[in-house]
């Protein structure tokens, strides 16, 4: 199975084409004022379809958002799924993707190895988790820290689980983070970055060609 990615966080044309050149198949947009990464919803509108165009999936990545939240970024951004990064209960990921009948990524973050218990709950609910590193201490970002976690602990889940690898990867370690961990999907957000916020399409580029460098010598 091809190699799933994910570059998070896009705001410019620039960027989204840059990503869809590399082969990245899901353009992540993030709706979290706090984020360096926010977008506004008309910029992101455009920037979806651009995606789509080229047969790439639109994510809409939001934080404990209400429902009204939620419903007007559908409406207006058309996105192929949503994620939720906050701290969305079960009960509240089966609700949005019932109202709006979308799958529905979860983010959960990892730090130690009963972290990854977290997901059981999720199981036949969430479409799709992103595993992601905990933030460190003070951040007000649930993700896009530029941290990882120790990815030998995926080696405890069964092949089952569909999950992205998040958390701390770039053109660098994307290589040792595919050969410990076995994922079979990425994303990124600061690791392909020259300052909060803003993407760099050259270093998108080298860690796309890394990646799919990787994943090739790991015979995927």
């Amino acid at each position: 199975m091809a190699l799933d990615i994910k570059i998070c966080g896009l705001k410019t044309e620039e960027a989204v084409d840059s990503a869809l050149d590399g082969g990245a198949n899901h353009i992540g947009f993030i709706f979290f004022e706090k984020s360096p990464r926010h977008v506004d919803r008309q910029v992101a509108r455009a920037l979806a379809a651009r995606a789509r165009r080229r047969l790439a999936i639109p994510v809409a990545v939001t934080v404990d958002a209400d429902d009204a939240t939620l419903a007007e970024i559908v409406a207006t951004v058309e996105p192929g799924m949503l994620q939720l990064h906050g701290k969305e209960n079960p009960t509240r990921v089966a609700d949005v993707r019932s109202k709006f009948g979308l799958p529905v990524m979860k983010a959960l973050s990892i730090r130690e190895a009963d972290d990854l218990k977290a997901i059981e709950a999720y199981y036949g609910i969430a479409d799709r988790f992103l595993l992601d590193a905990k933030p460190p201490k003070g951040s007000d970002l649930p993700g896009g820290n530029g941290v990882s976690f120790d990815w030998s602990l995926l080696g405890a889940l069964d092949g089952k689980t569909n999950y992205m690898l998040s958390g701390g990867l770039d053109a660098d370690n994307v290589g040792e983070a595919l050969a410990i961990s076995g994922a079979k999907a990425l994303d990124v957000s600061s690791g392909v970055e020259s300052a909060p916020g803003v993407k760099d399409i050259n270093r998108i580029a080298a860690f796309l060609e890394a990646a799919r460098a990787a994943d090739a010598r790991n015979g995927s």
